[in-house]
């Protein structure tokens, strides 16, 4: 017989750590959490989008009125700036208006549309009345830079979005 039992001490093994925890794939919070925020990222970059593009109408409106105010300064006719003046309203006004509201209106009922749109009653009872009638006065009787002012602050009243 053998007198020497085994050491069962001998037989264990050394120290040994578990693998270490993977960054990936990460858990299911972590995927939600990431989907929240895509969505997030592409509802924000939506509304900038379409704020941007509803503003760009009014900076193309201001572009516009800076190059009629830019050509009666150079001696331009004042009858053609006034002209020139109601076609840019009108073509904002399509733009940011509904076609329907604005297209068909001609005279008082344009003036009275600019004035319930941001115009104060200074279309219709101040300088705003020379769009209608300014083809019929005399050029030095136009104040087409109280007229270009009246203009800017229409455009830039209306170019903010309404609910």
């Amino acid at each position: 017989m053998n007198a020497t039992p085994a050491d069962p001490l001998a037989q264990l093994r050394g120290y040994h750590f578990p693998a270490p925890v993977s960054w990936w794939p990460p858990a299911p919070g972590w995927w939600v959490l990431a989907g929240l925020l895509l969505v997030l990222i592409a509802a924000g970059a939506w509304v900038l989008l379409r704020r941007r593009r509803r503003r760009a109408a009014a900076r193309r409106a201001q572009e516009e009125l800076q190059a009629l105010r830019a050509a009666l300064g150079s001696g331009g006719d004042a009858a053609a700036f006034v002209r020139g003046l109601s076609r840019l309203l009108r073509r904002f006004a399509l733009a940011r208006f509904p076609r329907q509201e604005v297209a068909g209106l001609t005279g008082a009922d344009w003036l009275a549309f600019l004035d319930a749109n941001g115009g104060g009653g200074r279309f219709r009872g101040g300088p705003g009345r020379l769009l209608t009638d300014a083809p019929y006065r005399p050029a030095g009787e136009i104040p087409a830079e109280e007229l270009a002012e009246l203009a800017r602050g229409w455009i830039q009243r209306n170019a903010e979005e309404r609910p």
